[in-house]
């Protein structure tokens, strides 16, 4: 494994993670001058911090600080209703690796989606097979327009108490599945995000980060679980205040040759997005070098 104990070169910062400052809403533009200040060489974005700071200008000052994409979020949200609805989420999906290709993103991450409406507290029906087919659907039309961009796309299953709303695919073997299904030579264009607050409890997940490979370990995802959590969304704990073995699941990772950026992702509301942002870098800083 590599030694992450003396600096913080291969921290990336998922935006999110201090997208608030003491409660209030922190530009990107900001969070991106924030991280260049503390040597944090990598960032992932969200869409809509992008669309509110602006894409050209998001691309500009990025290039300007001399900061990587660890990825981009994200893509996804395939299963629709109706054929209006799966289009709608084809051309936003195409935006969307549109955009990273912009940013120069090493990957577009998917969040899939579940069962339509139910996000909104009004599932339009039950049938989870059907959404994880139009999944499989929906990435097999964007992974022939991705591979025309050069942008590989990474399925980031999510834990099953998402299953319904957020992402149907909820393992490594079912997101694993998807790619041999559609990129059986494991042409790079396709594979997974690994984020320990989804997989850290599956008992195959040293099996399946094997089966995946480097080809295919295209993200590598880190916070912590607390226990008790409070929040099903916005409470992620900060590397080495939870129950997760982080050093042990980005040994299985490294382990089959992944050396890109641990990508920091914290959803906080009653914690550290009331927290300065200053301090909650710097937290992460000092986290990455102890705990991850």
């Amino acid at each position: 494994m590599r030694d992450f104990s003396a600096d913080h070169r291969w921290l990336s910062l998922n935006t999110a993670t201090i997208r608030k400052s003491r409660g209030a809403d922190l530009p990107l533009t900001d969070i991106l001058e924030a991280c260049a200040r503390k040597g944090i060489r990598a960032v992932s974005p969200w869409r809509d911090q992008v669309a509110a700071a602006g894409l050209a200008n998001v691309s500009k000052l990025v290039r300007q600080h001399g900061l990587e994409l660890s990825g981009y979020c994200r893509g996804g949200m395939f299963p629709a209703v109706d054929a209006a609805g799966v289009r709608a989420a084809r051309d936003d999906n195409r935006r969307a690796v549109d955009e990273a290709k912009e940013l120069n993103a090493t990957c577009l991450v998917l969040v899939v989606g579940a069962l339509p409406g139910a996000l909104q507290g009004k599932a339009t029906h039950k049938d989870i097979a059907l959404a994880r087919n139009q999944v499989q659907d929906g990435i097999a039309e964007l992974l022939e327009y991705a591979r025309q961009a050069k942008m590989p796309l990474a399925i980031e299953p999510l834990h099953p108490m998402y299953a319904a709303d957020r992402a149907c695919i909820n393992t490594m073997e079912q997101a694993l599945d998807v790619c041999d299904a559609l990129d059986p030579g494991k042409s790079g264009a396709l594979g997974v995000a690994v984020d320990v607050y989804h997989v850290w409890w599956d008992p195959k997940l040293q099996q399946q980060i094997e089966r995946a490979g480097r080809e295919r370990l295209l993200a590598f995802h880190v916070c912590d679980w607390l226990t008790p959590t409070t929040d099903l969304l916005n409470d992620r704990g900060m590397m080495g205040d939870g129950v997760i073995d982080i050093p042990r699941i980005r040994g299985w990772v490294e382990a089959q040759g992944f050396a890109g950026y641990s990508e920091v992702e914290i959803f906080s509301t009653g914690n550290w997005w009331q927290r300065d942002a200053e301090e909650t870098l710097d937290t992460c800083i000092a986290r990455h070098r102890s705990s991850v």
